[in-house]
């Protein structure tokens, strides 16, 4: 044989063998491009009991593999259900395990109620770093009766005092506070309040309970005169996710300090010295409580009473005689109500308020400085601004 037809003979041999190792590769190729009927799936679970087990399903048949020991055991179809159903958490579990959106919770310092309620204060946080401004603003012209607040569009024609105040967060617990109101009247004119306050526990999921102290000094005039010492607690509780309870019991110190509520014997004609034997008390106490409830996550109900003992703001009347001198004097006063309506979006929140007081600051927001019963209620709002 000739040297061309042995390399002629190599060629074909080559080919040959070449041919016999592709045809696997092919046939696996096309048995990919081929739709395999559903009876040749194969199906693979972990046993949700031991899962070194996997159960395996193919062609009507079922097996369990150890993947540890490689054993293998047949399983009926029951039994390959059964596993399999375990296996395969259902759609109601996986519904249970996603967790729900509370839009009632909140973080401490987000408290859904504001840092007072129409005139008692709360227990709200002043996280570290934050300013905190507060307005409250009250006309003077009581709605009750209609027919004489009509005119006066329910009263915002009326004259009115608008407050203000900021507070700023030391740390988480400790804060500072400065406010001012514009009320003048006897014994109360453009009082300035500075104070310390400190939170000693907070609302959070485990306890339902804020406890705060605060400690003010009320000064006249611009604080240059007639001063008032504050030891106040203000205590919520929290009742389910939309009930809130309040209590903020205070002490004020020289309120009638100087007895400058006093009648004065110069203030009639002739002199009436009777008035040197009518004196009101130098000091008082409050205990201010109240109730909020969210009606939705961002607007909330608001309710505020205040009982006092002690000194109370009021208005002193002059009794006289037939002969109209100056035979005693009687001291009117009422405690302070309120109720509102306060609506809250990320940091601001806006209370529509109906009070019988314009006063505000921590010794006069007690009682009606207008001397109005809780029936005879003033129109007025309470803002709040964070930053």
């Amino acid at each position: 044989m000739d040297r061309r037809s042995r390399q002629s003979i190599a060629i074909i041999s080559f080919a040959a063998m070449a041919i016999l190792f592709a045809l696997p590769a092919l046939g696996i190729a096309q048995t990919a491009e081929t739709p395999k009927p559903a009876a040749d799936d194969v199906k693979v679970t972990v046993d949700p009991n031991d899962p070194t087990m996997m159960i395996i399903e193919s062609k009507g048949e079922r097996l369990r593999v150890n993947t540890v020991t490689k054993a293998v055991e047949k399983l009926s179809a029951v039994t390959a259900n059964a596993a399999a159903d375990e296996s395969a958490p259902t759609t109601a579990a996986v519904a249970q395990d996603e967790p729900k959106e509370d839009f009632y919770a909140y973080e401490p310092g987000d408290e859904p109620f504001d840092t007072r309620l129409v005139n008692v204060p709360t227990p709200r946080k002043v996280p570290k770093g934050t300013w905190n401004m507060n307005f409250t603003h009250r006309f003077s012209k009581p709605i009750h009766p209609l027919s004489e607040s009509g005119p006066l569009l329910l009263g915002f024609d009326s004259m009115s005092a608008s407050s203000f105040g900021v507070s700023y967060g030391i740390t988480d617990k400790l804060y500072v506070s400065a406010y001012r109101s514009p009320l003048c009247m006897r014994g109360l004119c453009r009082t300035i309040e500075v104070g310390l306050g400190y939170h000693f526990t907070d609302q959070t999921k485990r306890s339902p309970v804020a406890f705060s102290a605060y400690a003010s000094v009320e000064g006249n005039h611009n604080f240059t005169q007639e001063y008032t010492y504050n030891f106040q607690a203000m205590i919520s509780r929290r009742l389910g996710k939309r009930l809130f309870l309040f209590f903020s019991p205070a002490i004020h110190l020289n309120s009638n300090g100087q007895h400058r509520f006093n009648p004065r014997p110069e203030d009639y004609y002739p002199e009436a010295t009777i008035a040197n034997s009518f004196k009101l008390p130098t000091h008082g106490a409050s205990f201010g409580m109240g109730v909020s409830v969210r009606i939705t996550p961002s607007l909330m109900g608001i309710f505020d009473f205040t009982p006092r003992t002690g000194f109370k703001l009021g208005r002193i009347d002059t009794l006289y005689d037939d002969n109209f001198n100056v035979i005693g004097f009687k001291n009117v006063s009422q405690p302070s109500m309120g109720i509102g309506f306060q609506y809250s979006v990320g940091k601001h929140s806006f209370t529509l308020t109906l009070s019988n007081t314009q006063a505000t600051t921590t010794s006069r927001y007690n009682s009606s400085n207008l001397v109005l019963s809780p029936k005879n209620l003033i129109i007025g709002f309470n803002l709040f601004r964070r930053w």
